[in-house]
């Protein structure tokens, strides 16, 4: 990767303007990419949290195209919310981690020095990442809605459970009498569905996962799909409110017989990984694994 790394002369920052510690790690970044010749551009949030008065930051989509590399500054939530406006781009995006957990988030600031030389001589790879696209059939409206890790539908303020009713390719699978549902991306894996007892996946495995949350029925278990898998939700429970939810941050109001149809999406995201830092490596260092030769 080489001969890429050379190519990357314009560098775009974005960074969580709320967590207190992103303003001292993005102005170390800046100085590091300064020395090494790179210019260095901002999307408005980032400019402003800087204080840069001359600055001319740029849209988020109009960033990752005027850039060869986007950095993203903060934790997974940061990284999900890049990831769902880039959508297409062909900029690689490299995370760095001012947060908690950070499955998404390569870098930490503890190896900032060290991580950034080593990305700027080529040593890394570029992985393509699948996101996922729901249509929303929302009586006589039609709304579209991105997500890197998940789609969740999930019950409205009562602690009434649910009803819905699931197909896969125009086939029916079953009906759900539960909290609520999830349709994960392998990326998303180690998110909500993780927690609601779905299985961890590769991000390179082509599937979806679908996974209930708290269902009624104890023979209804996680399912593993075909990433091609068209799903399609319809929401049959009367006079119970539930709501869709991108990545646990883009919230829609979902209503009785609305539909939610969920495919992979045509835009993926290009995320750079570090050379060393396998998905596994990431497993047993955020869950704490360990083993006779680790």
């Amino acid at each position: 990767m080489k001969a890429i790394a050379e190519s990357i002369r314009r560098v775009g920052l974005i960074a969580n303007t709320e967590k207190s510690n992103c303003a001292a790690v993005t102005r170390r970044v800046i100085r590091l990419l300064k020395k090494s010749g790179r210019s260095v551009l901002f999307d408005p949030g980032t400019a402003a949290m800087l204080g840069l008065d001359k600055a001319k930051p740029l849209e988020l989509r109009a960033l990752a195209q005027a850039t060869d590399l986007l950095l993203v500054i903060g934790g997974d939530g940061t990284m999900l919310r890049v990831g769902r406006e880039i959508a297409g781009e062909t900029v690689p995006v490299l995370g760095i981690n001012a947060g908690n957990l950070g499955f998404l988030t390569a870098i930490s600031p503890e190896d900032l020095d060290a991580s950034m030389k080593r990305v700027l001589a080529g040593r890394f790879t570029i992985e393509d990442r699948a996101l996922l696209e729901a249509t929303i059939q929302c009586g006589k409206e039609v709304r579209t809605r991105t997500a890197l890790n998940d789609f969740v539908l999930s019950r409205g303020e009562t602690s009434r459970l649910i009803e819905v009713e699931v197909t896969v390719n125009d086939q029916l699978l079953t009906r759900y009498r539960c909290d609520g549902l999830i349709v994960s991306s392998p990326t998303g894996s180690t998110a909500y569905s993780l927690a609601a007892g779905g299985a961890i996946v590769s991000p390179d495995a082509e599937v979806l996962i679908l996974t209930p949350i708290c269902p009624h029925t104890l023979s209804i278990r996680p399912l593993v799909l075909n990433l091609n898998s068209i799903v399609r939700v319809k929401l049959l429970s009367r006079y119970l409110g539930a709501s869709l939810t991108a990545d646990g941050q883009d919230q829609l109001d979902i209503g009785t017989g609305d539909t939610i149809q969920i495919r992979r999406s045509p835009k993926p995201i290009r995320l750079l990984q570090m050379d060393g830092n396998s998905f596994f490596s990431t497993l047993r260092q955020k869950f704490a694994w360990s083993g006779s030769n680790v």
